[in-house]
């Protein structure tokens, strides 16, 4: 530190405490393992990174809530209550992630399920003809479908 910053730090009654850099460390990559597919590799990723984000945002919000706590100063209190929403919104895309990768997994267990296609081979006037029979009538049999089709 320069000699200015000393003497302020001296008057301001200000400890000077060597900052860590590991507490501002970015969320690292991590690399990817072979055995798993990309989806689980995204996954922990991002959970891991998630983890962090949330991690240094309560961190920096006690730091601020003891600044404002001292200070007094409404500025600070709003950077404050930014933080807290800030950490909240990750905590929900956390949630977020979990919900997507669930989704994901389901998608190859609803694949096979059994899907009809209804398909009506006819014109329009015939298709409003049947739909008004069968709102007038309760359902039509095959039969009756196919008689419609005829006319």
């Amino acid at each position: 530190m320069s000699k200015l910053e000393d003497n302020l730090n001296d008057i301001l009654g200000i400890e000077n405490e060597p900052v860590s850099t590991d507490d501002f460390k970015a969320p690292t990559v991590r690399t990817e393992d072979k055995k798993k597919d990309d989806i689980d590799n995204d996954y922990v990723n991002s959970r891991e990174n998630y983890y962090e984000l949330i991690e240094k945002g309560q961190k920096a919000i006690d730091g601020i809530l003891d600044i404002a706590k001292e200070g007094q100063h409404p500025r600070a209190y709003e950077v404050a209550g930014q933080l807290i929403g800030q950490v909240a919104t990750v905590t929900d895309k956390l949630q977020d992630l979990q919900k997507k990768l669930k989704d994901l997994k389901e998608v190859p267990k609803n694949a096979g399920a059994n899907i009809k296609n209804a398909l009506f081979v006819g014109s329009t006037a015939e298709l409003q003809k049947m739909l008004k029979n069968e709102n007038n009538e309760g359902e039509k049999s095959v039969k009756e479908v196919k008689d419609i089709q005829d006319k």
